[in-house]
Order: C-alpha cells, then structure tokens, then sequence
C-alpha cells in the first residue's frame, strides 16, 4: 500500500476520495441542517413568545373594554336615575304651587290647619335646596295618616318628618310635623354652588 499524502487529496486512492468526500457532504450537511433547524427553533420560541405576549394584551384589553362599556351602562343608569329625582324636584316657581297643594290634600281630609309657613331659610345643598316647612293639624287619627299617604303620593318629593301627636280636649287630635321638600337650583344657583365649592376647596390647601 502506496503512501498516502492528506494533503494532496486529488492523488487519493479513488474509495477514500469517494470516503472523504461522503464525509465532507455529512458533515456540511449536518452543520447547514443544524443551522436551518436551530434558526427555525428560535424563530419559532420568538413567535410563541410574541403569540403569548399578544394573548395577554389582549386579554387586558378586553377586560378594558369590558369595563368601559360597563362604566358606559352605570353613567347612562346614574344620568337617568338624576333625570328621574329631578322631576321629582320642582324648580323656583312651582314651589308655591306644591305648598297650595299639600295645604289642599290636608283639607279635602277634614284636616284644620294651625300652623303652615317654611321653617327659616332653605338650605343650600350642591344641586338642590330644601324647604322645611312646620306644621300643625287638628283632626281625627285616621284623617292623619290619609293625609301622611297622600302626600307621600305626591308626584313631587316631600317627606314628613318630626311627627308628634297630642291629646287635646274632647279628644281631639294635634299633629305637629315638619314636612321637608326639595326643589332643584337654577342655572344661577348652581353657578354660585360650584364657586364656593371651589373657594372651599381652593382654602383648604
């Protein structure tokens, strides 16, 4: 067997030229396979990773979405409940009015008033005001709490409040009561609200 030079591998035997050059595809082979495949693996990790990553944006988003349009659903239930109280609020001028109609509901009951006039100043609340107004009615017990229901009926929100009955002679009854009513501000009234609202809050700091 003749010496063979590595270096020289053109003057090889023709099987270990055909040998080398087996090996040589095998092993570009497996590098350039490895290669493909290993760029493929990372790729593909990148992707899950990506895919996961989307998945819970996503996900936050929806729960987003989800609780905006419920947000969106309890302003519009909020904005109508306020529309509903409001009409039962009368403005300024419909105050009159309503008193004319709580001093009625107490006659057309056998009811004889004593005492009816407001009880000081209304009191300012930030989109409304209240009217306390005294009262005092003789009658019969039952006549009382016909009264009470009626104006508890009352398209407009009044409350009686302070009830105390008392004995009078001939055993007649006595009916002292504050009947509390609430009337809604104009656009004036609110405007002068909200600027001592914010003179409070501006004084505080």
């Amino acid at each position: 067997m003749r010496h063979v030079d590595w270096r020289e591998p053109w003057h090889w035997p023709v099987p270990s030229q055909a040998l080398a050059l087996v090996a040589v595809f095998l092993v570009t082979g497996s590098i350039g396979f490895y290669l493909v495949v290993f760029n493929q693996i990372n790729t593909l990790q990148a992707d899950q990773a990506q895919e996961q990553t989307l998945k819970e944006t996503y996900t936050v988003r929806k729960k987003r979405a989800i609780a905006l349009e419920l947000q969106r659903l309890q302003r519009t239930e909020a904005q109508e409940q306020y529309g509903a109280l409001l009409r039962q609020l009368p403005d300024r001028t419909q105050v009159d009015a309503m008193l004319a109609e709580i001093n009625q509901l107490g006659l057309a009951r056998g009811l004889q008033f004593e005492l009816f006039k407001p009880a000081g100043t209304e009191v300012m609340r930030e989109f409304y005001a209240e009217l306390p107004i005294q009262l005092r009615v003789v009658g019969a017990f039952h006549d009382f709490g016909s009264f009470a229901a009626a104006v508890a009926q009352l398209p407009r929100l009044v409350v009686l409040q302070e009830l105390n009955i008392s004995t009078l002679k001939d055993g007649v009854l006595q009916m002292d009561a504050t009947a509390r009513t609430f009337r809604y501000l104009d656009e004036e009234e609110l405007a002068v609200q909200r600027k001592r609202a914010e003179k409070a809050k501006s004084e505080k700091k």
